[in-house]
């Protein structure tokens, strides 16, 4: 039975308990813990909690959610315990269960994977270590679950998108825990992930719903007559398998999951290793705004284990995968499944001698160094011309020394790489180059996963930094002779996913930006993915296919279309 919401908000603000049921009883509803009234809760939380109760009712979420919200909310606003006990049954302790047909689950393999904090690298969480059994379950599920979902209407679909992203903004601040303690980002950042997936589903929501087909006649051919008329619509794949990044374990994922099912699909989600129980939250949101079982499974387990079984299973009808070159032999292996890939960049920022080196600087700081350099659109490589290139280097350094450097919790600029076998390679590039004759701007420091920022000066074409990407606060900085010369340099990369051109003639900027070969060339800005509406694509080796909301609800649909044969030209008139 409904929640009678407009009692439950008269109950909370009175502070007198109150009961989501036609029940006469006095006794307190079971979302509440004793002395969990308005009245006990701290005044200045007060407005707050009624804000969030408020959204929730607005959401039209399940019953279950909406009570288990209300309890969670009521709990943190009075300092105890706010894990609502739909995010609690996921898991036992630190033991994490993966989703399966609407259940969460231990995996008859009785093996779980640790996951260790970048930062100390202890133990975090656990996760289970599926099996191929349970992998054929979940796309056997999604197949059934996706042959209904296709025939709900477009307005339902969205309906679920938009409670989805209201638990997202229910819990931001508790799903924000396990992305800082799994993949390092300090909590301010982690919070505006959750936050930003939230947006994206309401806006994938509403895009959804203006995907629309056409109707073409057939007398727009040479010596055709109208007689015949094509009705062309964009129909679900049917199951799309999502693996989504560790550096956006949430949002990269909601890219995926979000267009896939207001196009009419089901999704398989393979978890990051590191970041999995993060991924895990965003299918708990799904479960808890009330999505069919089986439309949203979320499996983990690690690639080299179960990754080759997830790619080649014939349950399979897309994939969407982000993340580094694994993704070139995921590609090879996929056969005649349609791919969405984005797989990293080598992204050139090219200074020009008219730019503005204020705006120039500050933007490869934050390009180059915005969650240490572990994003696929950060500033890999600088190409400054030589008679710009001393000043620029100097405001460079200026505003990377302000930089903080640090603990996630504390909110710092600069937090630890992801992981042992991260640093020990940026380590190598850095060491590669120094022996080669670069010039490190400021000392080498590393403590265990923790890099601090470093400018590298003079790299040169038999520097490895000068190719690979580090994936870190480790940014080279090459000095050209002009714009053709950093043009011919950056192309030269196998990869092609973003670059950025600084320079205060707007023709000279799009002629460079034309030459070169990379999915978006941001002008005056450092590279960036988003705002996630804005087309998203790699070029090379850097990815097939686009992203963003509307390119990916394209990529996840196909054309049919239906051919109505008249008897005769037939042609409307207008009066």
């Amino acid at each position: 039975m409904r929640v009678n919401t407009l009692l439950l908000l008269s109950f909370l603000s009175l502070g007198l308990p109150s009961s989501t049921s036609t029940s006469k009883s006095s006794s307190p509803p079971s979302f509440f813990t004793p002395g969990s009234t308005m009245a006990a809760v701290p005044s200045k939380n007060q407005a707050e909690l009624l804000l969030k109760v408020q959204e929730a009712i607005k959401a039209s979420l399940p019953d279950k959610a909406l009570a288990d919200t209300v309890k969670s909310e009521v709990n943190h606003a009075m300092g105890a315990d706010s894990e609502p006990d739909s995010l609690k049954e996921m898991h036992d302790g630190i033991v994490y269960k993966f989703l399966v047909n609407g259940e969460w689950r231990v995996s008859t393999s009785g093996r779980t994977i640790q996951n260790l904090t970048p930062y100390d690298e202890t133990v975090c969480y656990e996760v289970q270590a599926c099996t191929r059994e349970e992998i054929d379950e979940a796309y056997t599920s999604a197949h059934a679950a996706q042959r209904v979902w296709a025939k709900t209407p477009l307005w339902k679909r969205a309906e679920l998108l938009h409670k989805a992203a209201t638990v997202l903004r229910q819990y931001a601040s508790l799903i924000a825990t396990p992305v800082l303690r799994e993949v390092g980002k300090n909590r301010k950042a982690a919070r505006d992930e959750v936050v930003r997936t939230a947006e994206l589903l309401d806006y994938a929501a509403e895009e959804g719903l203006r995907i629309n087909g056409e109707v073409l006649a057939s007398d727009a051919w040479v010596g055709q007559k109208r007689n015949k008329l094509a009705i062309v619509e964009r129909v679900p794949v049917g199951v799309v398998l999502c693996i989504p990044p560790f550096n956006y374990p949430i949002n990269l994922c909601g890219s995926k999951i979000g267009p896939a099912l207001i196009a009419g699909n089901a999704v398989v989600v393979k978890t990051p290793t590191q970041g999995a129980v993060s991924t895990l939250h965003l299918g708990a949101a799904f479960k808890i705004a009330g999505a069919p079982p089986g439309l949203v499974n979320v499996v983990t387990g690690k690639g080299s284990e179960i990754g080759d079984y997830l790619v080649q299973h014939p349950g399979a009808n897309l994939i969407s995968f982000t993340g580094g070159s694994t993704g070139i032999d995921v590609s090879k292996k996929a056969g005649m499944v349609p791919l969405q890939m984005e797989l990293g960049g080598k992204d050139a920022c090219i200074v020009l001698p008219d730019a503005d080196l204020d705006l120039a600087s500050s933007a490869i700081v934050k390009g180059g160094f915005s969650y240490s350099g572990q994003r696929c659109t950060a500033v890999k490589i600088v190409f400054a011309t030589a008679e710009i290139a001393d000043a620029l280097l100097e405001k460079v350094l200026a505003k990377m020394a302000k930089l903080t450097v640090g603990h996630p919790e504390d909110n710092v600029d600069i937090t630890a790489v992801i992981n042992r076998k991260s640093a020990d390679y940026i380590e190598s590039l850095v060491k590669d180059a120094e022996k080669k004759g670069a010039v490190l701007t400021t000392p080498y420091t590393r403590v265990g996963n923790l890099i601090h920022p470093l400018i590298i000066d003079h790299v040169k074409e038999d520097m490895k930094i000068h190719w690979e990407e580090p994936f870190g606060p480790v940014l080279p900085f090459v000095r050209v002779a002009d714009a053709t010369d950093a043009v011919a340099l950056a192309n030269k990369s196998s990869m092609g996913l973003q670059g950025c051109v600084f320079t205060q003639d707007i023709n000279r900027a799009i002629l460079v930006a034309n030459e070169l070969a990379a999915g978006t060339v941001q002008i005056n800005g450092p590279p960036a993915r988003g705002p996630d509406h804005f087309p998203f694509t790699g070029f090379k080796d850097s990815g097939i296919g686009a992203q963003g909301i509307k390119y990916s609800i394209e990529s996840m649909s196909k054309v049919k279309s239906f051919v109505i044969n008249l008897p005769e030209a037939a042609h409307p008139q207008g009066h």
